[in-house]
Parts: C-alpha cells; structure tokens; sequence
C-alpha cells in the first residue's frame, strides 16, 4: 500500500470549547466543555485520550479535523492552521457509516482523493482490502459481512487518501472483544505499513495501553468548568506490547486510580453490593 507523503505534526493551542445552552436566546448561557487544551502530537504519533463520559474527547478530535470550530484557540497542522474541514485528516467512527446498497470495494473507494484516475483508484482499493484482509470480500455489501469486516472496510476508506492525520473515535467500541483485539492488532499492522499520525479516542484503558506512545487524560479539575488535559503517561516499550508485562499492569493500576476506578474495578464511592431502591409508586 502507498504510504503517506508524509505524517503531520497537530498541535493544539489553549483550545476552549463552550456549548450554548437553553432554546431562546435571551435564556442562553455557554457551558463550557473543553478550556485550555494544549498539546503537540508529533508526526507518525500514536495518541490515545482517555477520559469520562461527557469530558470533551469526541469534541477535541472533530476541532483537529476542521469538523467543529474552538470557541478560543486553534489547532494547526504540519505548521498551518485549520480553519475548516481539513482534507489532511481522515476520520473512524464507532460505527462503520458503510452505504448499504454498495459493495465493500465501492465504499472504499467513496474516501479516494478527487481527481485520481480509474485504474489508480482501483488499484489503491484492491491494496487497502488487502491490508485490512478483505480482498476476497470486496464485492459483499454490508448486511452480508460481520461487524468487524465491515469496521476494517470502514478503516479502509479512511485510509484510501493517505491522509497525514487519523482521527479515531471509539473506532472498535461497538465489537466484541475478541473483534476488539483483533482490530487493535490490524491498527498497528496498518500504521506499520503507512506510518500516520493517529488520535485515538477511547474508554478502553488496556487499548490505550496497546496502542499508543503517549495517554492524554482528559478531565476538569476541580472547582473548575470544562475539561482540560490532567496528565500525560508515556506508554513504555515498543508495539506489540505485551499485555501481562508488569511495567503496563502498573500503568493500568495508575490510569484507572486517576479515572476513579479501584483495583476491584468499581468505581470510587460505590460499593458492589449497593442496592438501588424501588421507584415510590
């Protein structure tokens, strides 16, 4: 597969975000969601951010990607700022967003760049289904494929433009575990073979741990409004990484602690035996 004419540096700079509230504008107040995010994402990076529900992180990939505009701040690539969609990213989503009515190949296809003739498109489409291993899918439609095929499709078509930025959002959270890993484990073959720079967005700790070179935890601090950045972990060691090494096992003990999860795995303040009461009727 062609690789990338390069993978771009993304930097965010003191990047606020704030939601109007209330239907009538005279009602309306800005409720802020993201306040003084700032972080440089080196080209070929892998960054996977973590947070709670609700704390920005969604938000934070679509102002990469030019898809939503910061209140305050600015985002820039490879040195220019984006002011709009930016055709230097790509973006995965949770769900595969494949047209039902056109074979794999032809969805792939749809993410091609503009003015690529027939016969190079087609061969840049036959080399990603061959990546993400559904050469021999390439003319089933999505209601005759599984969830995970149709996920590697979609990954392809983000792909099909080498773009120098990949923004992923939640990109395997509707799989199966099993799925899951085997995907997390074709994310890494595919950024071997065309060195991107990827975000990750994701509530999956032992993904991040996977997959990325540095964790970005998203959270607002206390007494303050809106999410900002409350730490960054460097992941060690190369990819594959060995998921029961004790050196991530600590990370994991660390991230969690942060994110409010005890060792048991339950939330902070909530026991495993609490009960919930019966509505009053």
């Amino acid at each position: 597969m062609p690789t990338p004419s390069s993978a771009f540096p993304v930097e965010f700079v003191d990047v606020a975000r704030a939601f109007a509230t209330g239907t009538k504008k005279g009602d309306q107040q800005l409720r802020p969601v993201l306040r003084d995010v700032s972080l440089r994402v080196e080209a070929g990076e892998v960054v996977a951010i973590l947070g709670a529900s609700g704390c920005g992180k969604s938000t934070l990939l679509r102002i990469a990607g030019g898809l939503d505009r910061p209140t305050s701040g600015a985002t820039v690539i490879d040195g220019t700022a984006v002011t709009g969609v930016d055709a230097r990213c790509a973006v995965g989503f949770q769900e595969p967003r494949l047209l039902p009515w056109r074979t794999l190949s032809a969805n792939v296809s749809l993410g091609l760049p503009r003015g690529l003739d027939r016969r190079s498109g087609a061969d840049r489409v036959a080399q990603l289904l061959d990546l993400v291993g559904l050469s021999a899918s390439a003319g089933l439609r999505p209601r005759e494929v599984s969830g995970g095929m149709a996920q590697r499709a979609s990954l392809a078509r983000a792909l099909a433009r080498n773009p120098g930025v990949l923004l992923l959002d939640e990109p395997f959270g509707a799989l199966d575990a099993l799925t899951r890993l085997k995907m997390q484990d074709l994310l890494l073959d595919v950024h071997r073979a065309a060195p991107t720079t990827i975000l990750l967005v994701t509530h999956d700790v032992d993904e991040a741990l996977q997959l990325a070179d540095r964790i970005i935890l998203l959270g607002a601090e206390e007494g303050q409004q809106g999410a900002t950045i409350r730490r960054v972990l460097t992941v060690p060691g190369p990819r594959p990484r060995d998921r029961g090494s004790a050196e991530l096992a600590e990370l994991r003990a660390e991230l969690l602690d942060l994110l409010g999860i005890d060792r048991h795995g339950h939330a902070r303040g909530v026991s495993a035996t609490t009960t919930i009461p019966a509505f009053p009727y």
